[in-house]
């Protein structure tokens, strides 16, 4: 009798587990060729990542609305400060959106538009001493979509650097050079007024202390009667070459490089970060001028643009491969590479940066 009860048993598992174990099989047959088809998608994914990063968001278009505190109402983790009214403007309603929490020193923090990326790994400082007198236009990285600058102009004056900044939207009356907790305490005289006229784009004009550094800014929201904290860095590495004074950068020629064939250590960074190059390069130098042999990590791209100059694939079959020029070496290059991984083309913003001290003969 207790043998026709386990061999009951065992039936009645072996009934339960067949099916379970069949099911496995089939689906762990599909994840392996699954993972195959995802394994030869990864450069272009890597493409499509990077077209995402470059792309507007619902809530950086809200910032061009006659309303103001449209743009501070979308989404994310920011932060903003109470101050006293001024009369800059009047108080908007605070969006459902927003949830208000203790901040440092007793400010109110407001969820709004989420923080971003500025820079980038490695960089660094340059002064007023690095460059030559003059006025340069310059771009700027922001934290926020919500503070997005359109156009800035640098003015280099001796040991000091002020820039001139062109909004996307006009929801801002005053900057604050540090934080929004700094600016509270501290008079209206200590903030930068806004010089926009007829209701244009604002318009400040905001100290810096160096380029490729993180800079604080805090932004006071004419509706919300806020400031709000962002970060910029100012990228001098789209200053024009005749930007920066003499033996700040390094050259082909500062190196004193030969003609000739050489091999050189660079590495590709922006984007989504997925995407690369071959490393290292070939290149080569005629009187004094460096051309760099870059090969892509897809086949996707079909120009790219260097220092204003625009350059075709030099092959027709593999990855996309430019020859272009480098004007300097240990400091980043900004580039525009175009894919078309996608149904419409979109030009990607990277940097590359060729390593001075790799450089071998060819």
């Amino acid at each position: 009798m207790q043998l026709d009860k386990l061999t009951v048993k065992l039936r009645v598992k072996t009934a339960i587990m067949l099916p379970v174990l069949t099911l496995t099989f089939l689906l762990s047959a599909c994840a392996e060729g699954a993972g195959e088809a995802s394994s030869a998608q990864t450069e272009t994914a890597a493409e499509i990542s990077d077209e995402a990063v470059g792309s507007n968001s619902s809530a950086e278009i809200a910032e061009y609305a006659d309303d103001g505190n449209a743009a501070e109402n979308a989404t994310g983790i920011d932060s903003g400060y109470d101050i006293p009214s001024t009369g800059a403007g009047s108080t908007g309603d605070t969006s459902d959106e927003d949830s208000d929490q203790e901040g440092d020193e007793g400010s109110v923090v407001f969820e709004t538009a989420p923080q971003m990326k500025v820079g980038f790994d490695g960089m660094e400082a340059v002064t007023a001493e690095m460059l030559k007198p003059g006025m340069y236009n310059i771009s700027v990285d922001s934290s926020s979509s919500m503070f997005r600058i359109s156009e800035c102009v640098l003015v280099v004056n001796e040991d000091v650097i002020t820039a001139h900044l062109t909004l996307g939207g006009s929801a801002y009356a005053y900057l604050y050079p540090g934080t929004g907790a700094g600016a509270e305490g501290t008079s209206e005289e200590s903030w930068i007024a806004d010089e926009s006229t007829d209701g244009g784009n604002n318009v400040f004009t905001f100290p810096v202390e160096a380029l490729n550094s993180e800079v604080k800014c805090a932004a006071f929201s004419k509706n919300k009667e806020r400031w709000y904290d962002r970060t910029l860095v100012f990228r001098a590495d789209t200053l024009p070459m005749e930007a920066f004074a003499d033996g700040v950068l390094t050259t082909a020629e500062s190196l004193e490089l030969s003609d000739g064939s050489y091999f050189c250590e660079v590495k590709l960074g922006g984007g989504s970060g997925r995407a690369g190059v071959e490393s290292p390069c070939e290149m080569t130098v005629t009187d004094g001028k460096a051309m760099a042999r870059v090969v892509m990590s897809s086949a996707n791209y079909d120009y790219m643009i260097v220092d204003g100059e625009k350059y075709l694939p030099v092959n027709s079959e593999g990855n996309s491969t430019f020859e272009i020029s480098v004007s300097v070496f240990g400091s980043p290059i900004t580039v525009l590479a175009d894919t078309t991984a996608m149904s419409v083309p979109h030009e990607i913003e990277y940097t590359l940066i060729f390593d001075a001290d790799s450089i071998t003969a060819g």
